[in-house]
């Protein structure tokens, strides 16, 4: 969520950065709210300083034994009227969060600006595309053919978008969480969670899927809970409403969720195979951070999340998302794409974003620089580290073989107890 003062003092400057986004952003409606909310307050504040001189007043009054009255009367008067004002202010601040609830971050001034995705930069590339001397296979028909995936019974056990994990593909996936894990913990300075699966509304709201987001969550219908999109829901809410001392800071997590997501708006896209589906699972990197440090940490979080990617040998680039490709929170991110060798094209595999003080304000997430300072926002930073399902695709098809089987990295073959291929 924007803070409020900013927006009003730097109007034209919020609508620049907005329609870098391709939001056409009318003001005029929080422009005008805020204006009748100042007007309230000044009338309470006025009021209570009258009310505060009538007290002194009925004090002053009774010590001369004089009678008060009428003067009790007129301040009872003035308190309903600050009573009311208050219930008005408190509609008038409902009205304007309700508003800001559903504007987007401010964009970073390094983020390039664009129009759709074609504008991304490529910031960097790992590794060569691989070659193959025979035609390659898409991963669920590679999957099929070894028996360790099945679309056609996770179909017929819920629906489409599922998918069934048998035998070496169950231990490839467990394997992957676990690399994964160990590479963010054992290296990298993450400490693990295991957090809740699902969410309340609070949460979803502190990290910007709820209110504008929620046709794309699954709900519990029997209450105000959600399966989480993602880990980073249940991590950025570890610190909701409370205040850190800067010494702790970065408080760096890790933790691995399966994940629930409608796909609301996606019908007829990637319907084959695990590349987008309603449940999934992930390893989500999080960082809390200090705001003069957060796009130092940014870069850091970004090196992390790739060397998974280096030590399975996968070919992939980095490239940074424009204005009009940023997610809802975020002020600058940076996309990992892997090369997928049968649709002979990069396909997102992690999200790495500086929501800057977006998430903090919603959740009210603050920090202290000295022990009786003023607290301030703290920076909130996600990213993958790395989506499991989508390096199982990237996988079966870079390390296929023309005889249908799949060679394993070695990086991964202890976690599979030497396992060195999957016939």
């Amino acid at each position: 969520m924007l803070d409020l003062k900013f927006f009003l003092e730097n109007r034209e400057y919020v609508r620049q950065k907005m329609a870098s986004r391709g939001l056409h952003l009318d003001l005029d409606e929080l422009i005008r709210v805020a204006e009748e909310r100042k007007k309230a307050l000044k009338n309470v504040e006025d009021l209570r300083a009258e009310k505060n001189r009538a007290s002194e007043l009925i004090a002053r009054t009774m010590r001369e034994g004089k009678d008060v009255g009428s003067l009790i009367a007129d301040m009872k008067k003035v308190g309903e009227e600050i009573d009311c004002l208050e219930k008005e202010l408190k509609e008038f601040d409902e009205g304007l969060r309700k508003i800001l609830l559903c504007i987007p971050n401010l964009p970073h001034v390094s983020v390039p600006e664009g129009k759709c995705s074609e504008d991304n930069v490529e910031v960097r590339r790992f590794g060569e595309k691989p070659k193959f001397g025979f035609p390659v296979l898409p991963h669920w028909e590679i999957g099929r053919g070894l028996g360790i995936l099945d679309f056609e019974r996770a179909a017929k056990i819920v629906g489409s978008r599922f998918s069934v994990y048998l035998g070496a593909g169950a231990r490839l996936e467990r394997a992957l969480i676990n690399f994964m894990l160990d590479i963010h913990t054992k290296e990298k300075g993450y400490r693990e969670v295991i957090p809740p699966f699902i969410a309340n509304a609070e949460s979803l709201t502190a990290t910007g899927n709820l209110p504008k987001f929620e046709r794309d969550l699954f709900k519990l219908r029997s209450r105000h809970w959600y399966l989480i999109p993602t880990a980073e829901v249940p991590l950025t809410n570890l610190y909701r409403d409370e205040i850190l001392e800067a010494a702790v800071l970065p408080q760096k997590f890790v933790a691995y969720t399966p994940c629930f997501r409608s796909e609301a708006g996606s019908y007829g896209k990637d319907i084959r195979g695990l590349i987008r589906q309603h449940q999934f699972n992930k390893v989500e990197l999080m960082v809390f951070s200090a705001p003069d440090r957060s796009f130092e940490e940014l870069e850091k979080m970004t090196v992390d999340a790739e060397e998974v990617l280096k030590r399975l040998g996968l070919h992939y680039r980095v490239v940074m998302l424009c204005t009009a490709d940023l997610g809802f929170a975020g002020a600058k991110t940076y996309d990992l794409e892997i090369w997928l060798p049968f649709q002979k094209k990069y396909r997102e595999i992690s999200s790495v974003t500086n929501c800057t003080d977006f998430q903090a304000r919603r959740a009210n997430i603050r920090f202290r620089r000295e022990p009786k300072s003023k607290p301030e926002f703290v920076h909130t930073l996600n990213g993958s580290g790395v989506a499991v399902g989508r390096t199982v695709s990237a996988l079966l098809e870079a390390y296929q073989q023309e005889d249908g089987s799949v060679v394993i990295p070695e990086a991964l073959r202890p976690y599979l107890d030497g396992l060195e291929k999957i016939t």
